[in-house]
C-alpha cells in the first residue's frame, strides 16, 4: 500500500509546482467552499491513479489544489464512505495520499444529526473529541511504522489550539458555535429513536456516518486534524412521525456553508 500511496501522489505533484499544507475534507452539501479556492489544479477521481469514486448525492468527486486563506491547500470535494462497501482503507486511501503531498493540518466537515437537547437545526458544532462506533477500526490490519505507531495515543485527537483559533474566529465574526463530541458510524440507515438515544446515553452530542476513520489516519501520522458539523437535523425520539431524507441535509447544511467557510478560511489564514 506504501507504494500506492507514493504513486498516487507522485502522479499529483508531477502536476503543480508547490506543496499543499492543509488538506480539507468537504461532507455533504459542503462542496461549495471549494468554489473559494483559488484553483491552480484539478482532478476528476476517476483520473486519479488508485483512487475510488465516490458514488453518494452531494459529493461531486474532485480533488482540487489551490490557495485559500494565504496558504497552499488540498481539498475534496466528495469523500468515501464505509456504507458504500469501501474497506477502511480505501475509505482513508485520500488521507494517506495528502500525507504524500505534504499537508500538516486536515480539517474535515460533515452533515450531522443532533443528539444533543440544546441543539437545533442550523446549529455549526466544533468537534472536540469522537466516538468510533464503526464495526472496524480504520487502523485495522498493517501498521505501517513508517507513517506512525502501532497504537496512537488518542486524547488529543482534535488539536486544542486549533480549536481555540475557531472559537475565537467565531466570537469575532458574531457566529454562534457549538462545541461537542460526535460518534461516527456505519449508516447507511439513519438512526432509529432508539440508537438516538444510546448515542445520547454514551455522551455523544451529534451523530454521522463519516470523519472518524479519515481522522484517525491523519492523528495517526502526526497531522493536526479540526473538524466541524453543520447540524442538519435535531433527534426527537418520543416523535415517530418525524422523517429525515437526503434531500433535507444537503439543503440545511448549502444554507449554514457560508459562515462554516468563512469561520474555515480564516482558521487557515491563522494557521
Amino acid at each position: 500500500m506504501l507504494e500506492k500511496f507514493k504513486k498516487t501522489a507522485d502522479f499529483i505533484l508531477n502536476k503543480i509546482d508547490f506543496k499543499p499544507e492543509v488538506g480539507i475534507v468537504l461532507g455533504s452539501g459542503l462542496g461549495g467552499l471549494g468554489d473559494k479556492i483559488n484553483i491552480k489544479q484539478s482532478f476528476d477521481y476517476k483520473d486519479i491513479p488508485n483512487f475510488p469514486v465516490s458514488t453518494v448525492e452531494g459529493h461531486s468527486g474532485k480533488l482540487i489544489l489551490g490557495e485559500l486563506g494565504g496558504k497552499k491547500v488540498v481539498a475534496m470535494q466528495g469523500r468515501f464512505h464505509y456504507y458504500e462497501g469501501y474497506d477502511m482503507n480505501i475509505v482513508t486511501y485520500p488521507i494517506r495520499v495528502m500525507k504524500f503531498l505534504g499537508i500538516k493540518n486536515l480539517i474535515v466537515s460533515n452533515a450531522a444529526g443532533g443528539l444533543n437537547p440544546k441543539f437545533k437545526v442550523g446549529d455549526m458544532m466544533i468537534i472536540t473529541d469522537h466516538i468510533n462506533f464503526f464495526p472496524r477500526n480504520a487502523l485495522f490490519g498493517k501498521n505501517y511504522d513508517e507513517l506512525g505507531p502501532r497504537f496512537p495515543d488518542m486524547s488529543k485527537t482534535y488539536n486544542p489550539e486549533l480549536i481555540k483559533k475557531a472559537r475565537d474566529i467565531a466570537e469575532k465574526n458574531n457566529i454562534k458555535i457549538q462545541s461537542g463530541v460526535y460518534i461516527g458510524s456505519s449508516g447507511p440507515t439513519l438512526e432509529t429513536p432508539a440508537e438516538y438515544k444510546m448515542f445520547r446515553v454514551f455522551g455523544a452530542d451529534a451523530t454521522g456516518m463519516s470523519t472518524v476513520p479519515e481522522v484517525i489516519i491523519a492523528h495517526h501520522m502526526g497531522i493536526k486534524c479540526f473538524g466541524m458539523s453543520i447540524i442538519t437535523n435535531v433527534s426527537e425520539p418520543e416523535d415517530a412521525e418525524q422523517e429525515t431524507t437526503h434531500d433535507e441535509v444537503q439543503n440545511v447544511a448549502g444554507q449554514v456553508e457560508p459562515n462554516m467557510t468563512l469561520i474555515i478560511k480564516e482558521l487557515i489564514r491563522s494557521m
